[in-house]
């Protein structure tokens, strides 16, 4: 077995506040440190990504969320892993999230989302969540989507 045929499946979360979305900093020492992403984490065995996304935004951001549906699937081939994201809509209410493990964090205007600063594998999620931001009708949605992309 090859290191890219290593499958790790992770649960995201897409929170909205007042046409903001939040986003966390990845880790130092971490793959893809630096680059900003839609909080949660990876699956332990036998997580589903819906347990895990609960699990890691309490335990990284001490977020209780609730929920709700999956927006968008992909899965996207890195030079060393593969990855299969699972991005659900979460609402937090009015808590506030804390950096528990020191990671950064922000709230950034949907309308402002930019791919440079992200993962490869977050791109479309972050296109159609601009769309959306600016208005822009779309026939096809990131909900049920299922996109496979290739390596970055």
């Amino acid at each position: 077995m090859t290191s890219t045929s290593v499958l790790i499946i992770v649960g995201a979360a897409v929170i909205r506040r007042d046409g903001r979305v939040l986003l966390t900093e990845r880790l130092r020492g971490t793959h893809l440190e630096g680059s900003w992403e839609f909080p949660g984490g990876k699956c332990e065995p036998g997580e589903r990504a819906r347990e895990a996304l609960r699990r890691e935004l309490s335990e990284e951001l001490g977020l209780e969320a609730r929920i709700g549906a999956e927006l968008f699937r992909t899965e996207h081939a890195y030079d060393d892993r593969r990855v299969e994201l699972h991005f659900f809509d979460v609402e937090i209410g009015a808590a506030e999230p804390r950096a528990l493990l020191g990671q950064r964090f922000r709230w950034v205007r949907q309308s402002e989302l930019r791919t440079g600063e992200m993962p490869p594998a977050d791109a479309e999620l972050v296109a159609w969540l601009r769309r959306e931001a600016t208005g822009v009708k779309s026939s096809t949605g990131p909900r049920g989507s299922r996109g496979v992309r290739g390596s970055g």
